[in-house]
Parts: C-alpha cells; sequence; structure tokens
C-alpha cells in the first residue's frame, strides 16, 4: 500500500462522502436497516450515528482498507457505540459470516470500489436470510449518453485519486444481475454535484 493510498485517500474519500447531498441520500436508507445487519464498506463510520439502534441488534461493519478501519473505530468510540458495532477487516468478495445469517445488508457508495462485484453480490446475498433485505444507495452510470461518454473518459484518471472509485458501473443492473429483486428503486443526479459522478440510485432488493 503506498503513501496516497494509505494517509492522502482515507481522508479524502472520508470528506468527500459526508457532502450535505450524500449525508441526504444516507439518512433515507440508513433507518431502515434492522436485525443482524451488515454495513458493506464502513469507511470511516460515516453511517454509524444514522442507524436506528432501537431495531438494530448487531452491526457488523466490513472495510478492508486499514486507514479507513483505524477512522472507523475511532467513530464509533467518540459515539459510545464501540461495544455495539464488530469490525471485519476484509474485502467483500469473502465475507466471514455463515449462510443465511444477517437480516439488512447495506450498501451505500462503496460498490463503486469493491474490485470484484460479482463476488461481492454474490457473498451479500449468500450471508442474507431468504427474508432479507439489501438496502443500497450507491452513484454510477448516468442514463444520458453525453454524460456517460464523460464518465468513461474521467474514469481512468478518478479511479486512482478516489480510492478506486468507478463512475461507469450501473448499479441496477449490477443488482438485478446477482439475484436480487426490487422492492423499491429510485433515481436521481444530486444537486450541487457534477453530473458524471452525481447519478445515484438507490431502494431496498431481496434475493431470489
Amino acid at each position: 500500500m503506498g503513501i496516497w493510498e494509505r494517509y492522502v485517500v482515507p481522508p479524502l474519500v472520508s470528506a468527500a462522502c459526508q457532502s450535505k447531498p450524500i449525508m441526504r441520500q444516507r439518512q433515507i436508507i440508513l433507518p431502515k436497516a434492522k436485525g443482524d445487519v451488515l454495513e458493506i464498506g464502513c469507511g470511516g463510520g460515516t453511517n454509524f450515528h444514522l442507524y436506528d439502534y432501537e431495531r438494530v441488534h448487531k452491526l457488523y461493519a466490513l472495510e478492508p482498507s486499514q486507514g479507513m478501519l483505524k477512522r472507523a473505530r475511532l467513530r464509533a468510540e467518540s459515539l459510545n457505540l464501540a461495544g455495539d458495532i464488530e469490525f471485519l477487516q476484509e474485502g467483500a468478495e469473502a465475507i466471514s459470516l455463515e449462510d443465511r445469517s444477517i437480516d439488512s445488508a447495506v450498501l451505500t457508495f462503496s460498490l463503486c470500489t469493491i474490485p470484484d462485484w460479482q463476488s461481492a453480490l454474490a457473498e451479500i446475498r449468500r450471508v442474507l436470510k431468504p427474508d432479507g433485505r439489501l438496502y443500497f444507495c450507491e452513484h454510477g452510470l448516468s442514463p444520458e449518453l453525453h454524460i456517460a461518454k464523460w464518465q468513461n473518459r474521467i474514469e481512468p484518471i478518478w479511479k486512482p485519486l478516489a480510492g478506486g472509485c468507478h463512475l461507469t458501473r450501473d448499479i441496477q443492473s449490477l443488482i438485478s444481475l446477482s439475484g436480487f429483486h426490487f422492492e423499491q428503486s429510485e433515481s436521481r443526479y444530486l444537486p450541487k454535484t457534477p453530473k458524471f459522478a452525481g447519478y445515484v440510485s438507490w431502494g431496498s432488493a431481496r434475493p431470489l
């Protein structure tokens, strides 16, 4: 791991992911999670204060980045939640939880950075209970051709600067192709956000 990835990316990504438009989107999704919850890519713990802990029995916070995980632990301590969160320092492509053990899986602005999205979504489907739910809010490929062209042009430069973030993943298609059925799905451009990075999709889906 280089100096950029270890020392620059964690605070840079944490700051970007806490903009007002992004936080409003998080507030739509996080209170819906319940039971035993798995958050994929907890980053620096941006979501921790948005869960309804009267509905959440246990929170598993998965994060492969050592730098991000350090920030997340400090965040949990500052919120007096350290005892309520179990941290998993691992990638979403191989989750160390039992089959059908999770009630709610949460993806918020993290699917864009996972190298092998197919394996990650397959693992999420594996650990979800049959009546479990995937709650997601992710940015991705714009349906507008001229915006999508710019996303493809910018992405090779953007990825190494933004912790491996992809701009061109079609979020709804990826989730659907991975064996999930949407219960709710909405999309829009975030306000006050460049369109190439601001097309978001959010909602809930259940495993088929």
